[in-house]
């Protein structure tokens, strides 16, 4: 008799080692344990036409519980969100753990890794880290992981960070926007590449150079061409160009934060070629939306670097597809209403940030799908790649041994974002209104269905730099309703 399975999922096409075909995949005490093509052999055909692969006939799966997906639905592996501000503690009220990750859960995000600001304190020190993971622990519906923070006033102490299971550090090369995370000057940077290269650490970095930006400050305006050329493309490649100096003097291993500007696709380039350990990100916002697009005052499309124009942005994609931007992550970073509006549509008052952790697979999707660019190629930049890039060998895959963090997602399906229908906390989002394909119809974390409603049980794990749980479940395992399904 087979072995029985806690979980089989049945698919006519899963994602699985890049192909489409179909699959059971079994799950045992959160794992996957086997991937099968079922009774037969068949083809499977990705939502592009994208050959499928063949694989040989097996014996049906045997589980306690089966699922098997809609004819329109596909199985992929759950979405790795490395850049993500929850806020929680300090900033509650600009998101926390609870909204961000019902939101995360709702837009096919499976594992999300938060960013050391805008929380009060900010995740600088490891007493600042365990306050924020006990935030944490009791409300995660996905996995959450942590970066710490590289600010001047802890250069020579980030070892104790990295040791308390932080993924990397990041580190601001102007002003952050907030005063409690202090950016680094030039021989801050230095000192703080020499430090984590010394024990193998990454540092983020988001590239924009203060004396360019102070060069094209700008009064406050509504117009948003104005706001653009207050942050040129010259701040991003001065920034970088100054990342490489100091990557190729020390050796660390470097990561370009939400690269906005196409013309600092050479330096990258260049770099890259000569060896040097930097990868590359960027985001939803800026694959979708054009400066042309941007209304006046629309504050809510405001965010540093900013979305610039149409030109950029197929530059941006042709660097995705040639591999010299490796992920696309949301830079998920909400706030208030009212700070988003800050002066009537005043640029340089309102907070600058955008919310799309529950949009952006969709987002990227509908414009992928537009310039005839397959699904797999959106799952390797948001799935495989971030869980690379943090070092969580366990996800963005579906493979026997990796986690069952799966989705089943209807790739041609539609629907339009109302914003004030989206789960992070504050109801203001740069895709309100706009339809967008794809819609994720269920969701599991270790083979266990994730909810959303707000008395679903938080089964999420917090997570430490090399990827295993820091600690048990935040919440009790028990049986909830998948999103959108009920099964």
């Amino acid at each position: 008799m087979p072995e029985q399975h806690d979980l089989v999922i049945r698919a006519a096409r899963a994602l699985v080692d890049g192909r489409w075909g179909p699959a059971e995949v079994g799950v045992r005490d959160g794992r996957v344990v086997t991937v099968s093509s079922g009774p037969g052999t068949a083809t499977g055909r990705g939502p592009t036409g994208a050959g499928g692969a063949e694989c040989d006939a097996g014996p049906a799966l045997v589980g306690a519980r089966t699922v098997t997906l809609a004819d329109d639905e596909v199985l992929v592996p759950g979405l790795v969100d490395t850049h993500v501000h929850v806020n929680e503690p300090g900033r509650t009220h600009w998101e926390g753990f609870a909204s961000a990750t019902r939101a995360a859960a709702a837009g096919g995000v499976t594992t999300l890794v938060d960013m050391p600001l805008n929380s009060i304190p900010p995740t600088t020190d490891v007493a600042a880290l365990a306050t924020k993971r006990a935030c944490a622990a009791p409300q995660v519906r996905v996995d959450v992981a942590f970066w710490g923070g590289a600010v001047p006033g802890n250069l020579g102490s980030l070892r104790a960070l990295h040791d308390a299971g932080v993924l990397g550090f990041k580190a601001f090369l102007a002003p952050s926007g907030v005063d409690e995370f202090a950016h680094l000057v030039h021989a801050d940077l230095d000192r703080a590449l020499a430090e984590v290269a010394a024990f193998d650490g990454l540092l983020l970095v988001h590239a924009e150079d203060p004396g360019v930006l102070d060069a094209h400050a700008t009064p406050g305006r509504q117009d948003y061409a104005r706001f653009v050329d207050s942050r040129p493309d010259a701040a991003e490649v001065a920034a970088i160009e100054r990342l490489v100096d100091g990557v190729r003097r020390t050796g660390a291993r470097a990561h370009v934060l939400h690269l906005s500007s196409a013309a600092a696709l050479p330096v990258l380039r260049a770099a890259r070629a000569e060896g040097l350990p930097i990868t590359v990100e960027t985001c939803p916002h800026y694959l979708t939306i054009s400066a042309e697009q941007v209304p006046e005052g629309g504050t809510q499309f405001k965010c540093c670097p900013p979305i610039r124009d149409a030109v950029n942005q197929d530059a941006l994609w042709q660097a995705l597809l040639d591999g010299d931007v490796d992920v696309v992550v949301t830079d998920h970073s909400p706030s208030t209403p009212d700070l988003k509006t800050a002066g009537g549509g005043d640029f340089a008052q309102a907070w600058g940030g955008i919310a799309g952790l529950q949009t952006g697979l969709a987002a990227v999707w509908t414009e992928a799908a537009r310039r005839g660019i397959g699904l797999e190629r959106v799952l390797g930049w948001m799935s495989a790649g971030p869980a690379r890039l943090a070092g969580l060998g366990a996800k963005g895959r579906i493979a026997v041994g990796a986690d069952a963090d799966l989705v089943a997602f209807a790739p041609d399906a539609e629907r339009t974002v109302h914003a004030t229908e989206l789960l992070h906390r504050n109801p203001v989002s740069a895709f309100d209104g706009r339809t967008l394909r794809g819609v994720v119809r269920g969701v599991w974390l270790r083979g266990e269905p994730v909810g959303t409603g707000p008395d679903e049980p938080a089964r999420g794990r917090l997570l430490h730099r090399a990827g295993a749980a820091a600690g048990p479940p935040a919440g009790p395992a028990t049986t909830g309703h998948v999103i959108g399904t009920g099964r």
